[in-house]
């Protein structure tokens, strides 16, 4: 992996004093719950009693992948193209979900197997038409891992540039899960069986076939479980790329809403290369994706939401967000005791 990254473990000196702004908050103690965390957490990612949120932005990566001939998904591998159309059309659920709340939305063409209109809310930052089929080949070259990586990074710098703090990763890429799957299973050290789920709607059968799958895919590669080799054999662009871009904002200090299972699955590989990269994560969801919750579990994290959804886009973290922002209002906006003239507790 060429491109390095920076990333500062987040400073406690300011947790006492941001504790006591939200314990003087005309509440009794603790009564706001997780937006309390939250809170706690945004203001020590930003340093500040006065945390602000800027520019928030969902940026949604899209790739192909070769497993996909293997049958392992209900959807043609053609819909992720047809979906990242309909992304730039304004009529995918993240479309409305960003509307409804003031969010940015920019869709990345990480590698999608097919042809892409030039839209001002589009990146090319195309690798190749979809990855080669890992049941019987990496899925990239070393080369084309680290240059993704380097891509997605590279987008999350863009968009700091345009004065973005919290950021939201989305993705679309027909059996995607596949590759998440086996991502979890090697680096978090847990059975094939145990990660793989029904991704966009499997029956029993499908669900078997594509476990069958990947495990066939699991003896084809002898590899040791190093995060950028397992990235590289089982992965695809987009998963690559958010692996990047998560990398990315956490240099640069920002805010980021992590959502669903390939979401994590990108998150995982990132954290096993840069453990730091965490602190600045904020888990908005428990997906109905079988392997979450494991996933999850892997990184100690506690999701804000559990909605049973499985769309991915980015849809839960954007969901998540107005919470987000509830704490760091309360936080600013909220009368505390002594301003409001409200006596404390006894």
């Amino acid at each position: 992996m060429k491109r390095t990254f920076r990333i500062t473990p987040l400073q406690t000196d300011i947790l006492p004093a941001l504790q006591q702004a939200i314990d003087q908050k005309t509440k009794p103690l603790g009564a706001l719950g997780k937006l309390e965390q939250l809170a706690l957490r945004i203001g020590q990612i930003q340093q500040t009693l006065e945390p602000v949120l800027r520019h928030p932005t969902v940026v949604v990566f899209a790739g192909d992948h070769g497993i996909a001939a293997e049958g392992v998904s209900v959807y043609p591998q053609a819909v992720t193209q047809q979906m990242v159309l309909n992304f730039l059309a304004g009529g995918a659920a993240i479309n409305v979900f960003t509307r409804q709340h003031g969010l940015n939305l920019y869709s990345v063409d990480a590698g999608v197997n097919g042809e892409l209109p030039n839209d001002p809310y589009l990146l090319n930052r195309k690798i190749a038409r979809g990855t080669r089929n890992f049941r019987h080949e990496p899925a990239m070259t070393p080369e084309q891992c680290a240059q993704a990586i380097a891509q997605g990074a590279e987008v999350v710098s863009q968009m700091g540039q345009a004065g973005c703090n919290i950021i939201v990763f989305g993705e679309m890429g027909i059996a995607n899960t596949s590759s998440a799957a086996i991502l979890m299973s090697l680096l978090g050290d847990i059975p094939i069986e145990a990660c793989v789920g029904r991704g966009a709607g499997l029956d029993d059968a499908g669900l078997s076939h594509k476990t069958q799958v990947l495990q066939a895919a699991l003896r084809q590669h002898a590899i040791e479980p190093d995060p950028f080799t397992v990235l590289t054999t089982y992965g695809g662009f987009e998963i690559a790329m958010l692996c990047g871009a998560f990398l990315q904002a956490a240099a640069e200090g920002m805010i980021i809403l992590v959502d669903g299972f390939i979401v994590t699955s990108a998150l995982l590989v990132a954290a096993r290369l840069y453990p730091a990269v965490l602190e600045y994560c904020i888990f908005s969801h428990l997906s109905d994706e079988a392997g979450h919750q494991k996933l999850l579990n892997l990184l100690h994290a506690d999701p804000i939401l559990q909605l049973n959804m499985r769309l991915g886009e980015g849809t839960g973290a954007v969901l998540a967000y107005p919470l987000v922002e509830s704490a760091v209002r309360f936080l600013n906006e909220m009368a505390s005791f002594a301003s409001a003239g409200v006596s404390t507790k006894q």
